[in-house]
């Protein structure tokens, strides 16, 4: 499954312009803790947080995470957005939240 298979899985909106939609997603993590997440997740993971700074845009860098998904209509912080397109990084942004969002997902594989 690709990031964009993702998008319309979850009826997400792609917001960072350049972004690698064809990216393999090969496993998903929902977390708010960033240090947890450094610790946990794997590259190549979907990652659901409510959290849309700048830190959460390192964190996906330095694990080579596949996207970054703001569920609840969370909006990413202008300057984070800005390193998420210099890193093009895919973040996805949905309305659902993301109970939905990890259902979806695992009901489709992603583990």
């Amino acid at each position: 499954m690709t990031v964009r298979d993702v998008i319309d899985l979850i009826g997400a909106e792609s917001v960072v312009s350049g972004a690698d939609l064809d990216r393999e997603v090969t496993g998903g993590y929902a977390c708010d803790m960033l240090s947890w997440v450094m610790a946990n997740a794997e590259a190549g993971m979907a990652w659901s947080t409510v959290q849309a700074h700048m830190n959460v845009i390192a964190v996906a860098v330095l694990m080579e995470l596949s996207c970054v998904i703001l569920p609840e209509g969370v909006k990413l912080e202008p300057d984070a957005l800005r390193k998420a397109e210099d890193e093009k990084i895919a973040v996805l942004a949905t309305d659902k939240t993301a109970f939905e969002v990890s259902g979806i997902l695992y009901g489709k594989g992603i583990r």
